[in-house]
């Protein structure tokens, strides 16, 4: 079977898994078009502010996908690209998208609320304890993670780094403009067009050339001034430009792979066992965001659920997002499934990127492009993924600690000073959080963090 064949099927069934059984779900939900919602009801300007839904789907799919539906899928092709494809079309359809629609849902029926919010006012707060406790746990595991897989990007690849930074100021740029100076969303999405093409082009010819920990410690920075800042100077506008950045990854590797139409190399299936553990229940934890993940409803009810204009919005937002996630996991795959069994034994080893890397940067250089340069746009484009989550993460890390250590209403007038500073002062909270996942980051154990990673992020469903 040839790799075409594998992503015309995707498409074909994904579209009509979101048309059809979208739609099913939807009427199940009760969608209300004109129901205020809390971005609305609650706004505040700094977590609550309405969104237009292009934006707002640039922000969710860019946070929700990370680097773990191209790590994913790649590692967990040891097991055969057959049984890996089978899972990412029916878990992604079936469980993901009505996983991610109905967090998302249930989040905006509750005042924008976290899903522990939720849980404290239907189960109690025993019961909201424990999840918030487990939740800020896999939060933290997430933030190391995705800190050890930029780092590590940006010391092997530095035209990466000098792109992502110089995205980072032309973010800000664009918020200031749209949100201050009002300048129509149209041209002002043009020119950060043309600024993602420049910041491409510096990038690739001035790389900034530093160790694995200066770039770790570079990005615990940055994620504390973004997790504290309003979303709309730089989450927001950040994540919309990154979204056509993303979007490209996605349009050179579906129409490379139809265009190139690699043969499949690697074997259908390489059996029950692995050296990275059995097949039940390890696919299903390793292939993670790329058909089913419970950060995904972190992230819904963090951020999204506040920013959410209408009603009408959340299934294109929610099931689309989770589709092109996993349509995206479809071609990480393929990248893996064209090299040959040794091949691929010798690669995964140096890590999941640079093989999807290589995989898209071939396919890039159909169009002229040099294989370098299309390794480049690749690797940029799977860090913005990554950076993306880190700075959603580590701000709903911060609402999920403030949520564990707000008391019962008829104990807060007797809260200690600490408890009540965490509580209430973003500054502070935030810090915790970066430097519990900076501690877990700079400890050495990148190899150990993944699966526990994996195996968290499956238990929160």
């Amino acid at each position: 079977m040839s790799a075409a064949w594998l992503v015309v099927i995707a498409v074909g069934f994904f579209i009509g898994g979101y048309t059809l059984y979208g739609r099913f779900i939807a009427r199940r939900i009760g969608l209300e078009r004109d129901r205020p919602t809390p971005a609305h009801t609650m706004r505040d300007g700094v977590d609550y502010v309405p969104t237009r839904p292009q934006i707002l789907l640039g922000h969710h799919f860019s946070s929700i996908a990370g680097a773990a539906p191209i790590i994913g899928p790649i590692t967990a092709a040891v097991f055969g690209w057959v049984p890996i494809y089978l899972w990412i079309l029916f878990g992604g359809v079936f469980m993901g998208a009505v996983h991610d629609f109905s967090a998302l849902i249930v989040s905006l029926r509750h005042d924008g609320r976290s899903i522990g919010e939720v849980i404290d006012r239907r189960l109690g707060h025993g019961a909201k304890f424990l999840f918030l406790t487990f939740a800020l746990a896999t939060l933290i595991l997430v933030i190391a993670v995705f800190i050890n897989a930029v780092a590590l990007t940006f010391n092997k690849v530095p035209q990466a780094g000098t792109a992502s930074c110089l995205l980072i100021g032309s973010a800000v740029i664009f918020g200031l403009a749209v949100y201050r100076l009002r300048v129509p969303l149209l041209p002002a999405t043009l020119v950060g067009i043309g600024l993602i093409a420049v910041t491409l082009v510096i990038g690739h010819r001035m790389p900034l050339r530093l160790s694995v920990v200066e770039w770790k410690a570079i990005l615990l920075t940055y994620i504390f001034i973004a997790s504290v800042t309003p979303v709309w100077i730089l989450l927001q506008p950040r994540d919309f430009l990154n979204s056509f950045l993303l979007y490209a990854l996605m349009i050179a590797g579906v129409v490379g792979t139809l265009w190139v139409n690699p043969s499949l190399s690697l074997g259908a299936f390489g059996g029950f066992m692995s050296d990275i553990g059995p097949l039940f229940p390890i696919l299903f934890v390793t292939v993670a965001c790329g058909a089913l993940s419970g950060f995904h409803a972190l992230v819904a009810s963090g951020t999204t659920a506040k920013q959410l204009d209408s009603e009408a919005h959340a299934r294109p937002i929610s099931m689309g997002a989770m589709l092109i996630e996993s349509l995206l996991a479809v071609v990480a795959l393929v990248t893996a499934a064209m090299l040959t069994p040794s091949e691929y034994q010798s690669q995964v080893h140096h890590g999941a990127v640079p093989i999807f890397a290589r995989g898209v940067g071939g396919f890039v250089s159909v169009t002229g492009l040099s294989v370098h340069a299309g390794i480049t746009f690749a690797s940029v484009a799977v860090a913005e993924f990554a950076l993306t989550t880190l700075d959603t993460a580590t701000r709903i890390g911060r609402f999920a600690l403030q949520e564990l250590l707000q008391p019962p209403p008829e104990r807060r007038e007797s809260v200690g000073r600490l408890r009540n500073t965490l509580t209430n002062n973003r500054f502070a909270t935030t810090a915790v959080i970066v430097f519990c996942a900076g501690a877990l980051a700079l400890s050495g154990s990148e190899r150990s963090i993944w699966p526990v990673f994996g195996a968290a992020n499956q238990l929160l469903h």
